[in-house]
């Protein structure tokens, strides 16, 4: 009877140390999958969960919306209750996006990298040529707090030229008051009207 026991202890002991082993393996595993994420992939889930976000950028903005559309190195944000259409965004702009917890864990749990569209793979400079080739007109916010209206002229590997204009006024030689070199460094966020992404 007393063998009986200490039998039975032992195998207990046993599988609560085999319990605790795989329970640390499984949060050591956890913590390496998660350690694999990137910021572009958990803001591709935001967007495909439709969470509600605030994105902070650099020069203390805030921006409240949905996230419309993520590229290689840009953000979209479908702005709430601003007209003018969405707000792009470069990922080197952003000092944070923010949401309810829920949709940071659902980031977590689903963390699948996008399927490879096109979309995925544009970047900031892609996007901001199509800009220039569709001539549209733009208001971007540089660092030192400028805000400037203008339409893009060209934009090269890590610049754009900016004919910069009134808004309202369409890109003339008559309404443009100056041109402006501005790197891609430099822009904390464009704001396009109605822009199809």
């Amino acid at each position: 009877m007393h063998w009986d026991r200490l039998f039975e202890d032992l195998e207990g002991q046993l599988a609560a140390e085999w319990e605790a082993e795989r329970a640390a393996l499984d949060a050591e595993s956890e913590r390496l999958r998660i350690s694999k994420l990137t910021l572009l992939t958990r803001l591709h889930l935001l967007q495909r969960g439709e969470a509600p976000i605030t994105a902070r950028l650099a020069g203390g903005v805030r921006q409240s919306g949905r996230i419309r559309a993520v590229g290689a190195d840009w953000i979209a944000v479908d702005p709430v209750n601003v007209p003018g259409g969405a707000l792009v965004v470069p990922i080197t702009a952003l000092t944070g996006v923010e949401t309810h917890h829920g949709a940071i864990l659902e980031t977590l749990e689903d963390a699948q990298a996008p399927a490879d569209d096109l979309r995925a793979r544009m970047t900031f400079g892609f996007l901001l040529r199509d800009f220039s080739r569709r001539r549209l007109p733009l208001r971007i916010a540089v660092t030192g707090g400028d805000e400037l209206h203008g339409t893009i002229d060209r934009a090269g590997v890590d610049h754009l030229d900016l004919a910069v204009h009134d808004a309202g006024e369409p890109r003339l030689a008559r309404a443009v008051h100056s041109f402006r070199l501005v790197p891609f460094s430099a822009v904390h966020w464009v704001r396009t009207p109605n822009a199809s992404f």
